[in-house]
């Protein structure tokens, strides 16, 4: 494995087109993931995608595997395709990882005028109103909410007041072109795969192929990672 490096960018400053973020804990980076970024980015016509694994995620328990060993499983796992970059920064910093801080310092990075998506689920979107400075986050990106055929968000009991208000703003049916403050729906193929199924199947000593990729698995069986209780 290569050494972590001090972060530079991947990504390169057009105002003319954006891109997409999709941060997460990657323990480990599975299909489930990798889908709903390849048909977000699909959807919205972007051309690069940024996979920032975090180091310290502030909103769940610490993470059973190493910040090293995540980051090259999301390595590995996206190296067939040149839309996604990696990005390291979350996991080089010595603090817990917040999505309004990333977001910063992507948004000092590339500009005011690059149109920027910040990608999640609907179950993240729920919840979305706990996270730092979170109305603040529409001055920064775009969001986009990946979710199965057929639901119906809005309609969610789980919908807060405050996030209810926001979705009717700034809802839109299709890419703006504008560098951040909507809110794009988007059913997605729906993929039944967790990264806390995976582990269990593997403490289990039961087969996860198929569930992420094979240099992913090979990658987690060679580091002797989530070994059988």
């Amino acid at each position: 494995m290569a050494p972590l490096t001090p972060h530079s960018s991947l990504l390169t400053p057009h105002p003319q087109y954006a891109i997409g973020v999709l941060g997460g804990t990657f323990d480990p980076i599975h299909f489930g993931h990798l889908r709903m970024a390849e048909e977000l980015a699909e959807a919205l016509n972007l051309d690069e995608v940024c996979i920032i694994p975090a180091g310290q995620p502030p909103h769940r328990t610490v993470p059973r595997t190493p910040a090293r060993h995540r980051l090259e499983m999301a390595r590995l796992a996206i190296a067939d395709n040149p839309r996604f970059k990696l990005d390291e920064r979350e996991v080089l910093q010595a603090r817990a990882s917040y999505t309004v801080d990333t977001l910063s310092a992507l948004r000092e990075e590339l500009g005011q005028q690059q149109p920027i998506w910040l990608f999640m689920g609907s179950d993240a979107f729920l919840g979305l109103s706990t996270w730092k400075e979170w109305q603040r986050l529409f001055e920064l990106a775009h969001i986009a909410v990946a979710h199965r055929p057929g639901y119906r968000l809005e309609q969610s009991d789980a919908l807060n007041d405050g996030l209810r208000q926001e979705l009717e703003r700034r809802q839109v049916a299709g890419s703006p072109h504008t560098p951040a403050g909507s809110i794009l729906l988007r059913p997605v193929t729906q993929l039944d795969i967790t990264a806390t199924d995976i582990r269990n199947r593997l403490q289990e000593g039961r087969s996860v192929r198929y569930l992420l990729p094979d240099s992913v698995l090979d990658y987690i069986q060679k580091n002797l990672l989530y070994l059988p209780a």
